[in-house]
């Protein structure tokens, strides 16, 4: 399973706007072949920072997707001045372990 974490730090009259945005590419995301979850959260410790998880079966299926969707870097390059911050993609090749709970679709 591949696992990739960003998030942006994003000007307060630009939060809203954003949001959407990572929103509706969440929503494309996980409708790709391979896609687990795919999902925008705001911090809750912090109001004008927004997380961005997403899950894949594979790297293979996380880069089908970035060549359809685009990257999180073009994402970001598309945020332009909307965001102060933009850290990430950092990607993780995990595997779930004996004994965890699998969540059922």
């Amino acid at each position: 399973m591949i696992i990739v974490l960003s998030h942006v730090t994003v000007y307060a009259e630009h939060v809203d706007e954003v949001l959407r945005l990572l929103l509706q590419v969440a929503e494309r995301a996980r409708a790709q072949p391979g896609c687990i979850a795919n999902a925008a959260y705001r911090d809750t410790e912090n109001s004008l920072r927004l997380l961005w998880v997403e899950k894949w079966v594979d790297k293979a299926a996380m880069q089908q997707c970035c060549r359809v969707l685009g990257s999180p870097r073009e994402l970001g390059a598309a945020m332009g001045t909307m965001v102060t911050e933009f850290v990430g993609p950092e990607i993780y090749a995990a595997e779930l372990l004996p004994g965890s709970v699998r969540p059922t679709p």
